[in-house]
């Protein structure tokens, strides 16, 4: 009886820990960068006003689109419309001046030379010639004036003729509005660039993702990229990423806020990278959250193996794996692994095809040499 229990206890024990095996098979291994990042348009613009007033017509609503030089908005032109006027008034007043100075620089000129013919022949004094021509001289000077003042009038002129039509807000491209900033009614500053609408292009969009510190030596522009977005149920999006921002976002507080104070130095750091992404259906909005895995290691055909099957490393990416034969004799065997997903390892060398590897740390044989 005593006998028959042993080996019951040992049947049991033989089941409840059984072998863990898996064959060594071709497959595509990636080393990948996980990160966060937002889309954004690839191409936004505020479109604001130039001149100060109150918004008299809003001519486009939220999600329009809109062609470029279409109508935005209309601001009240009356202002603008009188100092047209009043430029307009100043213009021909400069004009009329400057005629009646022509006439009398004309006169000036024929006194000049009566005089003058007239001192040749001794009939009038020298004083009489100097002083016809100093007034001939002093009309000149004043013709030149005028001259100058009316091409300043004219600048004028045209400043207030543009003041005037930026009363009428276009399109300045084709796009979305994805913002609108005023309402009709409502008075603008010019003084402070105010937005009236954000017009955006959403047929292409780029995803600004946040790279680690600690993984930018492993991150580089043209490399593989996959996203998606937060509940999204379609396949991920692929793209290659196109730039690396030279510095990081929280530079520009540091040029506002000065050194970096202590305790503060700590914080964690993060660079922005870019890629594009069609967007052809408008599934992709601003501002949406997306996933993003950067490849940077990639292997088609070899033998990727799972990590429980790894064991002993040296410090030289070099492990120890344990083979069963056919004939149910365990070997153990030194093998070289290249890039890894963390979940399985591709492995360079010392494994074939077919290899049936021992995955249960309780079933690896133990005293064995590598081979």
């Amino acid at each position: 009886m005593f006998a028959i229990a042993v080996a019951t206890s040992a049947f049991k024990q033989e089941t409840l820990d059984p072998v863990h095996t898996e064959r060594v098979v071709l497959g595509s291994i990636e080393e990948t960068v996980l990160a966060e990042g937002v889309l954004e348009p690839r191409r936004i613009i505020n479109v604001g006003a130039q001149v100060s007033g109150q918004i008299k017509a809003l001519h486009v609503k939220l999600g329009q689109f809109v062609k470029s030089g279409d109508l935005i908005a209309e601001i009240d032109p009356t202002k603008e419309q009188y100092k047209l006027l009043t430029a307009q008034a100043n213009l021909a007043n400069v004009n009329a001046r400057r005629k009646e100075a022509e006439i009398t620089l004309n006169e000036a000129k024929l006194a000049f030379r009566r005089q003058k013919t007239l001192r040749e022949n001794r009939s009038v004094s020298a004083a009489d010639l100097e002083k016809a021509q100093a007034t001939f001289l002093s009309q000149e000077a004043r013709l030149e004036q005028l001259e100058a003042q009316t091409n300043e009038k004219i600048l004028d002129v045209d400043v207030a003729r543009s003041s005037l039509n930026q009363t009428k807000i276009s399109a300045p491209m084709s796009g979305v509005v994805v913002a609108l900033a005023t309402k009709e009614g409502q008075t603008l500053n010019s003084d402070r660039v105010p937005t009236i609408a954000v017009l955006a292009q959403l047929d292409v969009m780029q995803v600004m993702v946040q790279i680690s510190e600690a993984d930018m030596a492993r991150v580089k522009p043209g490399q593989n990229v996959r996203f998606t977005t937060l509940g999204a149920t379609e396949a991920p999006s692929s793209g290659v990423l196109e730039e690396i921002q030279p510095a990081p976002p929280c530079i520009a507080d540091d040029v506002n806020t000065g050194p970096i104070k202590n305790g503060e130095s700590n914080r964690a750091v993060y660079y922005t990278g870019v890629f594009p992404t069609p967007n052809p259906e408008g599934r992709f909005r601003p501002k949406m959250s997306v996933s993003v895995t950067i490849i940077f290691g990639h292997a088609e055909n070899v033998p990727p193996v799972p990590w429980a099957a790894l064991s002993e490393p040296d410090g030289k990416d070099r492990y120890r794996v344990y083979i069963r034969k056919p004939t149910g004799e365990v070997t153990v065997r030194l093998v070289t692994t290249g890039l890894t997903d963390k979940i399985k390892a591709q492995v360079l060398n010392g494994l074939s095809v077919g290899d049936e590897l021992l995955i249960s740390p309780s079933e690896k044989a133990t005293g064995l040499e590598a081979i």
